[in-house]
């Protein structure tokens, strides 16, 4: 058995989530568009906004391992839409589209034989891809799980 093949395997299932963590597309399958923009009770951010900061968070994790010229969005207000900004369906839609965009560029990254998981990163010597990989997959599966607990407390599940 091949050890590296197995680390990838396993970041691999991690990045996609499924086994003891819901899916990106479970959390988001069948939303209601006109809950998009409602906040839950005692949340002071929608469920878009929600999906929005996975997908920057992700996006800037992704160019902070593959871009040595990156520049980290301010934290905490760069990482969330404005409070009062709301989306409709096509931003939305592309919510959805480019977190799958960037989700899928971080599996390529692991897939591919040439990435050095253990490596330092040359333009941050102090982290590697295998702990921004990690990164990414358990900020992914934290919030995930949040969008879960929040289509519950909105009853926003289908029935079936």
């Amino acid at each position: 058995m091949d050890p590296d093949k197995v680390v990838r395997d396993q970041l691999l299932s991690f990045l996609r989530g499924g086994n003891a963590h819901l899916t990106f597309d479970q959390a988001v399958a069948d939303f209601p568009p006109d809950h998009i923009n409602v906040q839950p009770p005692n949340v002071s951010y929608t469920p878009w906004h929600l999906l929005e900061h996975i997908r920057i968070a992700q996006w800037d994790i992704l160019e902070f391992i593959r871009d040595p010229d990156h520049v980290s969005p301010r934290w905490p207000q760069g990482y969330w839409p404005p409070p009062g900004e709301q989306a409709d369906e096509a931003k939305w839609g592309k919510t959805i589209t480019d977190f799958h965009a960037d989700l899928q560029a971080l599996q390529d990254m692991v897939q591919d034989p040439a990435t050095d998981l253990y490596a330092p990163i040359p333009h941050a010597g102090e982290y590697t891809v295998l702990r921004e990989i990690l990164l990414a997959a358990d900020h992914n599966a934290y919030h995930i799980g949040e969008f879960g607990v929040f289509r519950q407390v909105m009853d926003t599940w289908s029935a079936s």
